[in-house]
Order: C-alpha cells, then structure tokens, then sequence
C-alpha cells in the first residue's frame, strides 16, 4: 500500500484532500501554441492533454466520512484534512479521529466563488476546541499575513505561490529568498506589534473591517 511505503520512505504525516474531487473549466489556464488565429473547423483545433480527464477519472468523488475509518486503519501517522472552510466539516473531521485541519479553497481553482480561507479560519479554530491544530493556506503573500493567521488561531501556514515565483526568478537560492523574505517581514510585523515570541500572538492584534465596498 502507498501509505505503507509511504512510511518506510521516512513521512511524518498524510494530507487527505477534501477539496479536489473535481475541477471546474480553467479559462484563465487556457494556452495557445500560436500567436496567429485559428479557425474551429482547423485540424486539432480545441485539443488539449486530456489531464482533467485523466484526473477525474483517478479520483473516487463519492468518498464519504465513513471512509475515513479505513484510511485511519492502514496508517498510525498523523492524517490531516486539507479543505476544509466549514465549521460543520470542522467537527466531522474530530469526530472522525483526524488529526489536524489545513484550511483550504485551494486557491478558488476548484469553485469559483468560496470564501477567502482567512475569513472563515476563525470558526473552524472555534469548532475545533482546541483538539486538533488548525492550518492555512491560501493568499499567504507577505509577513503580515501570516501574523494575521497565526492571530486568528492557526497553529501554522502553508505557503504555496510565492515558492514557485522564487524557483521561477533563480532556482533553489530564490525559494530560499522568498522564505527569508517572509521570514523577516514576519519578526518586523511581530516587532511592531509588541509582540516578543509567538506565544504572545492573539486575536487582539486583528480587527474585522466593513466588507462594504464604497466606489465613487
């Protein structure tokens, strides 16, 4: 079993993804091999590589909680459910014998529309109880922001985006870049809060604002 294998290669934990099932159509992924226009009645007009295909049909869209009994069966390592946005989902997840929560739309690729994970962060840490650690990912860009979760409850965040524009600019020595970037940005942010270990981090350092929009 790959979980097995999984352990034996050194592992510490297992994600299980509750957010991937199934994809919506990517416009904005969309690529064009040419810069010239093509007409639709053209030979190979509209192929693609069939990934979402392949994908879709690699993934068992009618997996339930109950399952979750059997994957807790294969493995003694932490399993952590990576998707969650709802308090309800929250407590499934404890009921269910998981041991941490990743709060994740991922990146609003797989449903146009959910909310931001930073939004709703606070009532699945409240719902939670304190019984399993609770993480973010999702619009994590700068070191403020990761004060903001950590403030809202978050044990921890995951950053994803900014890595791969690190690896993109100079390889390695740029994702390294960009996590000491954010690393820094964060002590300043902690500085400037009067806050002198993360253990002094809470929620009255952030402040909900209006979500009305004013437009002139």
């Amino acid at each position: 079993m790959e979980l097995i294998a999984g352990r034996m290669r050194g592992f510490k934990c297992f994600f299980f993804q509750c957010n991937f099932l199934l994809s919506l159509c990517n416009v904005r992924m969309k690529n064009f091999n040419t810069d010239t226009l093509a007409f639709s009645s053209e030979k190979g007009y509209g192929e693609n590589s069939g990934l979402a295909v392949y994908v879709a049909q690699a993934i068992d869209p009618s997996i339930k909680w109950e399952d979750i009994k059997w994957l807790r069966g294969l493995t003694s390592l932490p399993i952590v459910a990576k998707g969650i946005l709802r308090a309800d989902d929250a407590r499934e997840a404890v009921k269910h014998g998981l041991n941490g929560i990743l709060v994740s739309n991922h990146g609003a690729r797989q449903l146009d529309g959910v909310p931001a994970t930073i939004d709703v962060l606070p009532e699945i840490v409240e719902a939670v109880e304190g019984k399993v650690e609770v993480f973010l990912d999702g619009g994590v860009r700068k070191g403020t922001d990761v004060l903001k979760a950590l403030a809202l409850g978050a044990t921890a965040v995951f950053i994803g985006r900014p890595i791969i524009w690190g690896l993109v600019y100079q390889g390695e020595e740029g994702a390294k870049e960009v996590l000491q970037m954010l690393k820094e940005e964060f002590q300043l942010a902690m500085a400037l809060s009067g806050c002198r270990s993360v253990k002094e981090i809470d929620t009255t350092l952030v402040r909900r604002t209006s979500s009305a929009v004013s437009k002139i």
